[in-house]
Parts: structure tokens; sequence; C-alpha cells
């Protein structure tokens, strides 16, 4: 799309209130209205994350959120800063991409991680999905330590999926995308997860039936660092839940409503403990997008 336009949207988006408006989640339980600042416009990402699928705010480094490309595309990590420019590329040792859809930072065994998810599966056929574990780089890192690869299954059939986080001490969550059944919440325990092995994923929930609308669609997931809240994005919604509400079936506790960012295809997720949510779009006729927001985080219950 010409550059003229995506300058008019911003100009748009800076006229306005700044607020995103809640809504009544459409396919998941509604809440009252808490509104989501708008902190920063979309800016254009580079080039070289045209494609970029997931977000992870950094555990190591202040400020840095670690990205992705998906499907034909190199296994490679981009840092970006909080404005989203690249500060950092590093290849992940050992790991193969076939269709990376979300990437999230969390504890493992020599401290903290980022979780790869090769999880797509646009056509439901994969026998399993994979997820890359890798000890989190430092910015002057060119490549990852060898990556640690695990193999899981669904306990039905083959789900398509583009959405993951990770919670103490290790367990990995794998949501859904609601392409041909219901959005649903898997976990891969740490207490079963073996190098190299295939594992069958635990169902943890549902959190709502197949979307009458594409639009609601699950695409990224992100744990905050004290693991007290999970945002789950969809095309056009940013839910967050308390964990513990998530994980006891219970509803959101904020749901926003995105349209008015304009993105063309939402994509990424990541939130920080004080309620800063980025947010990241792949790129087709526009660059891909980036854009940043301030939620505010009820007490968690």
């Amino acid at each position: 799309m010409a550059r003229p336009l995506r300058q008019r949207r911003q100009l748009a988006l800076l006229l306005a209130s700044g607020l995103l408006a809640c809504q009544q989640a459409n396919e998941f339980a509604g809440i009252g209205p808490r509104p989501c600042t708008i902190t920063a416009p979309p800016r254009d990402l580079p080039h070289d994350v045209w494609e970029t699928s997931g977000l992870a705010l950094s555990r190591r480094i202040p400020g840095v959120i670690w990205t992705h490309n998906d499907s034909g595309n190199e296994p490679v990590l981009y840092a970006l800063d909080s404005a989203g420019a690249i500060i950092a590329r590093v290849r992940v040792a050992g790991a193969e991409l076939i269709d990376w859809e979300d990437i999230a930072a969390g504890p493992c065994d020599t401290g903290t991680c980022l979780y790869i998810g090769d999880i797509g599966d646009n056509s439901a056929r994969r026998d399993s999905i994979s997820i890359y574990v890798v000890p989190e780089p430092s910015l002057s890192d060119t490549v990852t330590l060898p990556a640690t690869v695990l193999y899981a299954r669904y306990p039905t059939r083959p789900q398509d999926a583009e959405a993951l986080f990770v919670l103490p001490p290790g367990d990995i969550y794998v949501v859904t995308k609601g392409r041909r059944d219901s959005i649903a919440v898997y976990r891969y325990p740490k207490t079963v997860q073996h190098p190299g092995g295939t594992t069958w994923l635990e169902q943890v929930r549902t959190l709502g039936p197949k979307p009458h609308s594409g639009m609601d669609r699950v695409t990224g997931a992100s744990a905050t660092s004290d693991y007290r809240w999970v945002a789950i994005r969809t095309y056009r919604s940013l839910l967050l839940y308390s964990t513990t509400g998530l994980l006891a079936d219970s509803a959101p506790k904020l749901t926003a409503d995105l349209g008015s960012l304009h993105e063309f295809q939402g994509e990424g997720v990541a939130v920080s403990d004080s309620g800063t949510v980025w947010l990241s779009t792949e790129g087709e006729d526009e660059a891909p997008r980036f854009s940043r927001l301030t939620c505010p985080l009820v007490p968690a219950g």
C-alpha cells in the first residue's frame, strides 16, 4: 500500500482520542469497559522481518523484544528495540523452520530460555509439532547454543496454532487458532518434556467455539515476566487474562478492540508486568507494522 495512505492512517490515530475502546468479547465471555491507550502509533518494521509472526519480551536485556519470520525463511531470531529497530540477528543452531508461528521467553534448566513454536499447520496434517528451546542469547551473539527440540501431538487430531506461552517451571502452553475447531489451550508439562521424544499434549480448557469470523482466530500469546498475566490476541482483539483465571476457566479481565490500529494481519503480542503491550503484523501489500499500547492490569485473581 502506498506510503501516503499509511501516513493518513497514523495521522488519524494521533488525532483520535488515543483510546482503544474495550468491547464485549465476541466469541469469548464479555467484561466491562477498560480502555487501553495507544502510546506509540503503528510504524513500519524493517523488511528483514517482513513476515514477523511472534514477539517475546527479553528476560535478560531490558527493552529488547525478540521476533522471527514464519515459513519460507531462515531460522533466525531478530532483536528489536522498543521502537521496532533491529539491533541484533542470531541464527538458531540446530533448528529447522517449517512454520514458526510464535516465540516465548520463560524459565528453563539453564535460567532463561526462548521457546520457538514451530506449530503452524494450516492444512491440519502434521503428525507432530516442534518447539525449539535455546538459552536466551546476548545481543553480541551471532548464533545460539544448539537448540533442544521437543515434539508434541494433540490428543485428538492435528490442529493449526499460532500462539504459545510458557509458565514456571517451564510448562509450555499452546493456544489453537480456531480454524477448524474450537479455540483451546493445551499444556506440555515440564515433567514430561524429553528432548527428541514425542509427548501428548494435555487439553487445559476451551476458550470458545470455532469463531464465526476468521478475524476472531487466535494469532499470538504472551505471559508477563512475573507470570501473573497472559495476553492472547486475535486479528482484531486483545484479551488479557490473569494466569489463575485462564487456567481455571475464567473470562478475560480485559478485552480490547484493535480495529483502530488498522492492522493488515495482526500476528505478534508481547506484554510487560506494567501493562505495556507490543503488537506486530505481517507485511503484504504494505510493510509489517509495530505498535505499543498501555493497558490497565486490574488486580490479578
